[in-house]
């Protein structure tokens, strides 16, 4: 199994202090992250698109670059493009340049995103949020195929037998697809032989194993080989389960309160919170070996190829995050990977 981290750059206030950090210094502390987990011997460094006063990430391309420079191992993507909202052509140039900076450790998750705000800013209609995503996402994974591109479409202009350049160092570079839940997406994934990544943020993940299933059925449907899959996931790891869930608690309130709040839900109470850091709830928070407890319930489910955990559900302080980091590397990867191959039929 891979093991990752992904962030969206939140950038809330302190739930004690109140302040929120610069920008800069922000983006300063994320790269120190990601080099930490490269360090450390983690799989993947993820960057989701956010356009919204909380986040700083809402050119992840820009960032994945210049952790392009700090890395030497870790594999870089998107988590997620908004694709909808997005020029694929250039999605596709900007990744192959991040792929060739890193000599093959280039990936590109592609979604929907959770927010809007994207659409309205670059001038798409709402209207059409569903058929702008699957009509990029055909011309997306044609480039991936073609150097020279003849493409005639309903929202993006045609494109007659252009050449677009750079190519990627890779000679298909990866191209996940994350659902938050659809059954419809997780059939056009599988079909389409992508691998796919299922954000489990809410509820109980035993309820998602359909949507994994349908996306390997799908997938055997259209005669791909099977597909990756991975199991993304809010959490956060300490010393022990009080600590780990004392210090993400209150950084989950801020961010889920704000979100809650335009879309009508109640404020979230620290009852609420823990019981979904128990073994069969959503969020994975806790010690090492509460962390490993929960993936390995969750690989029964799924059988899963690669699992992300997101550490920065709002601000949490700086170096209880890279120590989150360090024991997520040094004292939950290795221990699962052990227990998976020894589970392994010779």
């Amino acid at each position: 199994m891979e093991f990752g981290i992904y962030t969206f750059v939140e950038n809330t206030p302190d739930a004690e202090s109140g302040k929120t950090l610069h920008p800069s210094q922000r983006l300063e502390n994320l790269m120190e992250e990601i080099e930490l987990a490269d360090e450390l011997g983690l799989d993947v460094y993820a960057i989701g698109e956010h356009h919204r006063e909380e986040y700083v990430s809402s050119s992840p391309s820009t960032l994945l670059a210049a952790a392009a420079s700090r890395t030497k191992n870790i594999r870089l993507s998107s988590a997620v493009t908004v694709l909808g909202s997005e020029d694929p052509v250039r999605v596709f140039q900007q990744f192959s340049t991040i792929d060739l900076l890193t000599e093959g450790r280039a990936e590109i998750m592609v979604g929907r995103g959770s927010f809007i705000e994207s659409f309205p800013l670059f001038g798409y209609d709402l209207q059409n949020y569903e058929v702008l995503f699957s009509e990029k996402l055909k011309l997306l994974m044609k480039l991936r195929e073609e150097e020279k591109i003849t493409w005639q479409g309903k929202y993006r202009p045609s494109i007659n037998n252009r050449g677009v350049y750079p190519q990627p160092y890779q000679d298909k570079m990866p191209v996940w697809r994350a659902v938050g839940g659809t059954p419809k997406s997780a059939y056009e994934a599988g079909a389409m032989g992508m691998p796919m990544a299922i954000a489990i943020i809410g509820g109980q993940p035993a309820q998602f194993k359909q949507i994994a299933d349908l996306h390997r059925r799908a997938a055997e449907e259209h005669n791909q080989p099977k597909p990756a899959l991975s199991i993304n996931s809010h959490g956060f790891i300490a010393e022990t389960t009080q600590e780990a869930a004392d210090i993400a608690f209150p950084a989950f309130k801020t961010t889920m309160d704000k979100i809650g709040k335009e879309r009508g839900w109640p404020p979230m109470s620290r009852q609420q919170f823990d019981a979904s850091i128990t073994l069969k709830g959503a969020n994975v928070v806790g010690s090492p070996q509460d962390v490993i407890d929960k993936i390995m319930y969750q690989h029964e489910i799924f059988n899963h190829d690669r699992f992300l955990l997101q550490m920065s559900v709002g601000s949490v302080p700086h170096e209880k995050l890279l120590r989150s980091i360090e024991l997520f590397a040094k004292e939950v990867a290795p221990v699962v990977r052990k227990k998976l191959n020894q589970a392994s039929p010779a």
